[in-house]
């Protein structure tokens, strides 16, 4: 049951980073208005460490990409590691 909330989790997060990259192509959204500012605060909040580590390549930001490979795997030993338990 608790693995089930973690990968639960897990795809809220994804989809707040596939949400934010998208609306970032579309520049006529106005990142001050709820809710896209809540997604924005928390985007940057699970992107800091990210961009912290990964510059960007020219114009390209590969930081996301690498946080979804990066969650990912993360998300899968959290999870096996749970069924291991038999939670």
């Amino acid at each position: 049951m608790i693995s089930f909330a973690i990968s639960i989790l897990f795809k809220c997060i994804y989809l707040i980073i596939l949400i934010v990259v998208l609306l970032s192509w579309i520049p006529i959204f106005d990142v001050r208005k709820e809710p896209i500012a809540s997604l924005i605060k928390i985007y940057n909040a699970i992107m800091a460490p990210f961009k912290a580590v990964i510059p960007p390549i020219g114009m390209i930001d590969i930081s996301p990409l690498i946080a979804f490979i990066l969650l990912q795997i993360l998300e899968q030993a959290i999870i096996r590691t749970l069924l291991a338990f038999g939670l």
